[in-house]
Order: C-alpha cells, then structure tokens, then sequence
C-alpha cells in the first residue's frame, strides 16, 4: 500500500512559480514510476509529466513544456514538480500518482494505481 500527499499549491499570478512535492509512505517507491496530472473545473484529468523509477528518463505534456520540471528523491520518497512561467489555464487541482511498473512512462491515467488527494492551483491573470 502506497500513500500519496501533495503538498505546494496556492494561487499566484500569471508568470508566477510554484512548487509541488509529493510525500510517499512505503518502501517500493522507487520502483514506481510517478506521475503529476491535473483537472481544471469541467475538464477531463489531463497527464502534465511523469518520471521513471531512477529519475533519468521524463515526460511532460506539450502545454508545459519548457516551463515545468518533474524531479524525485528515492532517498526521501518525494516527488516534486516545479512550474514557472505560469498561465491562467495551468489553474486546476494538482495530483501526485504512482505507477507500480517503473519501466514504463505512460501519460494514460489508467497506468496509474495510486493517487493523492489533490492540491489547488490557481493562477489569476
């Protein structure tokens, strides 16, 4: 069982930055690959980046590329996910998940097994 807690989000004006962190309990953290998604009001959950289980290969979807940065620490079981340059349309809830085969780096939410409880982000321009 993996536990899942974001924490770093807040509001902040366009062109602003912030950072996200994901807090993992459980000793297989490591092997998973982690991924950031997020849901603005009305939308689907959309993937933002992930990161395989040594940190060496990354994704990011193309609306942030360039301006977000996935990153993890296997020794503190942390995830994070800093964003610069940020847009009102970055504004919806943020969630840190865990995908238990860490050879893969898939951008589906279903490859995903666990999940936080969410994080708000919210960028007024």
């Amino acid at each position: 069982q993996v536990q899942l807690v974001e924490s770093g989000g807040g509001s902040v004006q366009a062109g602003g930055s912030l950072r996200l962190s994901c807090a993992a309990s459980g000793r297989t953290f490591s092997g998973y690959t982690m991924g950031w998604f997020r849901q603005a009001p009305g939308k689907e959950r959309e993937f933002v980046a992930g990161i395989r289980w040594s940190g060496a290969i990354t994704r990011y979807a193309d609306s942030v590329k360039g301006r977000f940065t996935i990153s993890r620490d296997n020794a503190k079981n942390t995830v994070s996910l800093q964003m610069n340059s940020l847009e009102p349309e970055d504004t919806a809830v943020y969630y840190c998940a865990a995908d238990t085969n860490g050879w893969r780096l898939s951008n589906g939410r279903n490859a995903y097994y666990y999940w936080g409880q969410g994080t708000q982000v919210t960028v007024s321009s």
